[in-house]
């Protein structure tokens, strides 16, 4: 991404309530982005909650896409599962068609997935996973988002199924490009004037600043801020903020 970028689009993580929890206030996010990464129950989320953001997200003319998660209820999608190829495959199917079918009741659809969590991470490097992801959203006929330079985004461009490089305004990045491990120091970044300072970055010159200082290419299309960061309606406040004292239009990308 060059100097001469103009558009972002703005994903947030939402409905990853259950129940009577509710995890934040995903009204007030909705009001901000471009693109609602909706929860399809295996990590969060139930039908009501799915239905009820499908709405909320229409209601805005926001974006929805199918956030597919490992079956990890308990541990909210972010514990490995060594799952078999037709497993995963079937596992991302499935929850992308019953979002979708929540998304029709509201009068929108499912536009793209995005994997969730540590499914996220693990298809940044496994490769039978990642094809698994890859063959289920080409059956489903959708775009994908992920991490630039992984593996599924590779298996997704020689699928030909279009692919949204996706970086993040609240994680902390490793040299290489991947995600600093949750459990490890630096891998959040909570101050809402850092976050917005990284994310006009990222659309404008299309980098980010690693933990240790190294300068990381981030070609990215969609940046996204997680609705469980602390403060998260201030965070994505700030941002686009930022944005539009920047110039930079917040669209979908898909």
């Amino acid at each position: 991404m060059t100097d001469s970028a103009t558009t972002i689009d703005l994903n947030v993580d939402l409905g990853e309530g259950f129940g009577r929890w509710s995890l934040t206030d995903d009204a007030a996010l909705l009001d901000l982005v471009s693109s609602a990464n909706v929860a399809c129950g295996f990590h969060a989320g139930d039908p009501s909650i799915m239905r009820r953001t499908c709405e909320a997200a229409a209601g805005r003319g926001v974006r929805v896409g199918a956030h597919v998660a490992y079956r990890d209820l308990a541990g909210f999608g972010r514990r490995f599962v060594d799952a078999t190829y037709a497993e995963l495959r079937d596992d991302v199917l499935y929850q992308v068609g019953a979002l979708d079918a929540f998304a029709r009741a509201a009068g929108t659809q499912v536009s793209y997935v995005k994997p969730h969590g540590a499914l996220y991470n693990a298809i940044v490097h496994h490769e039978e996973q990642a094809r698994a992801v890859v063959d289920a959203v080409a059956e489903a006929g959708l775009a994908l988002v992920g991490l630039p330079g992984s593996v599924v985004l590779a298996l997704a461009a020689e699928a030909g199924v279009p692919t949204i490089p996706e970086a993040f305004a609240d994680r902390g990045y490793r040299a290489d490009g991947t995600l600093v491990p949750r459990r490890e120091p630096g891998a959040l970044v909570t101050d809402p004037d850092e976050v917005a300072a990284r994310v006009v970055r990222l659309a404008r010159e299309g980098t980010v600043l690693a933990v240790d200082g190294t300068v990381v290419a981030s070609p990215a299309r969609s940046v996204c801020v997680h609705s469980d960061t602390p403060g998260a309606p201030e965070v994505v406040a700030a941002v686009r903020s930022a944005l539009d004292a920047a110039g930079v239009a917040v669209v979908p990308a898909v």
